[in-house]
Order: C-alpha cells, then structure tokens, then sequence
C-alpha cells in the first residue's frame, strides 16, 4: 500500500488553480495557509463565486515502488464531495516541473465552472512527480512510466477515483509530458486499454538527436527513435487528439510536423512563447477539448 504523510505533508486547499497549489504549498508546514488575504483573492481561495467554492486541490505523498521514492500525488477536482468513480486525467509536467505545478493556471477554476454549469461532464485531473527523463526509465530503478501504468490506478481506485480500473481516461501533457503523453498513450494501446483523449501543450518534439542529446534523456540516438512519437506516428491508434502551441515556441516546426501527419482533432497554433503565458491562454479549450470525451460511469 502506498504510505502517506499527512498533516505536515499535505495540503487541503478548496478552491484553488493550478497557481494556487505551488503558492500555497510553498512554507506550507501546518496546514495553515502562509498568505494573506488579498493573496488569496487574487488565486480565488476566498472569492464567494461557485467556481471557486466548488474548485478542490489535494497534495499527498506517496511511495513509487516504481520509482523508488516518495513523489507528490496531487488531485484536482471539480468539487470537494465527487461522484464516486470520478473520471480523471492525467496531467504530465514538462522538465525541470513537478506535480505541484504542472496543471496551467487558472486550470481548476474552469474545470470546476465548467462542470458546475453543467458545460462538461464532472471529471478530475491527478498529477505525479516524474523527474526529468522524459517519462521513461532511463536509470535503474525509476521508472516513471511503469509509475503511470501500474501504480497511479492503485493510488486512485483506493481513493474512489477513476471507476473501477483506476486508470485515467485521458492525459494532458505539457512540454515534456507531451513526449511523455505520447508514449504513455502508446503503451496503453499495447496493452489494449486505449485513452479516450490526448490533449497536448507545445510537446517537446525534438527534430534532431543532437538536440535531443542535450537533455541527458537516453541512452544514444537508437534509444531516444525507439520512443520518438514522431518516428511511432500511428502507435497511439485513433486517439481524439489536441495539439495546441505557440508560434514563438521552440518546439513549434516538431509540432507543426506532427499536426501535419496525424491531422489531429485540434489543432491550434497561435502567438505565444513556451509555458504557463501561453498555456493558460488556451485551458478553456482544453477542459472543453477534453469533457467532450469523458467516459459514461
């Protein structure tokens, strides 16, 4: 069983974006929110809105067997109460990120006003903590993506979440965790348990080795063409899929060739840098990419 820490180790926060969960974590030792009030408004904690009533972050640890360490669990909902079975989402962060900032700001407030208008279906996101190897196991012992597969559905269905298999419907990757939303959408379809939905923020789809080789990622050119989702463009089947990037990033012409083989669902470009300027630019698209291919319960 996953060993949990509470209290000092964890964080209850109704209301808050993925913004939120980072600010508020940080100093965090008792629970105690270290932020005063206007603070607090600004990130819709206090406001009186539905949205912000209904929003609800969690942070747990929990042991990765797989990973061989304690890792951040975090899960947004739409509301402090969920119908059990909550479909989820997984959100991947990019290199250098972590689980408590992975969701784009302002993230939770539109899934909960989304769901509180009954715009989309009532769904969750859940974040991990999956270091900086491009969601594969690239040293002995920390395997993140064996994380994903084997241990986030224990994790969830031991807390009511992600009907009875536990496993996430959809991911929504960012950067890195674009890569790595790819190939975790290719090892769910080997294994026969296909996503319903791919939602993709500027994916990290490195053109040459050289570059690639750089992030310390793989083992060798070979390595990194074994899990290069532009090299395994039709491993993830009919996948729904989202594409959505900034014109200014540096991963756009890999976007850009990924949009233009798979032809996917959404496929949006427009002015915007690499990270949360951009991202959180187009979460209402995204939420709304994504309650569209919520399973029934």
């Amino acid at each position: 069983m996953d060993r949990l820490r509470f209290s000092r180790r964890s964080l209850l926060i109704a209301g808050a974006s993925g913004l939120g969960v980072a600010a508020f974590t940080a100093g965090t030792a008792t629970g105690v929110l270290p932020v005063d009030e206007a603070v607090q408004r600004a990130l819709g904690v206090t406001s009186s809105t539905p949205v912000s009533q209904l929003g609800f972050a969690r942070v747990e640890r929990v042991w990765s067997a797989a990973r061989g360490r304690e890792v951040d669990f975090v899960t947004l909902l739409p509301s402090k109460s969920p119908p059990r079975d909550l479909p989820m989402v997984l959100v991947l962060h990019g290199l250098h990120g972590r689980a408590r900032t992975a969701a784009p700001t302002g993230t939770l407030n539109e899934l909960a006003g989304r769901v509180a208008r009954r715009s989309v279906p009532p769904f969750g996101l859940v974040a991990v903590d999956g270091g900086d190897n491009y969601w594969h196991q690239h040293h002995p012992g920390d395997d993140p993506m064996r994380m994903l597969l084997d241990e986030v559905p224990q994790w969830l269905r031991r807390r009511g979440l992600g009907g009875a298999s536990g496993r996430p419907f959809a991911v929504l990757g960012m950067s890195m965790g674009g890569f790595g939303g790819l190939l975790y959408a290719r090892r769910r379809a080997e294994r026969r348990q296909p996503l319903d939905a791919l939602a993709l923020l500027a994916p990290a789809l490195i053109l040459s080795w050289p570059e690639m080789a750089k992030r310390g990622a793989f083992r060798d050119a070979a390595d990194w063409a074994s899990m290069d989702p532009l090299k395994h463009l039709t491993a993830t089947g009919s996948v729904p899929t989202g594409v959505w990037c900034g014109t200014e990033d540096p991963f756009i012409e890999g976007v850009r060739k990924f949009i233009a083989a798979t032809h996917p669902a959404v496929a949006f470009t427009a002015r915007g840098k690499h990270g949360d300027s951009f991202n959180r630019t187009v979460v209402p698209s995204v939420i709304g990419f994504l309650g569209r291919h919520v399973p029934l319960v």
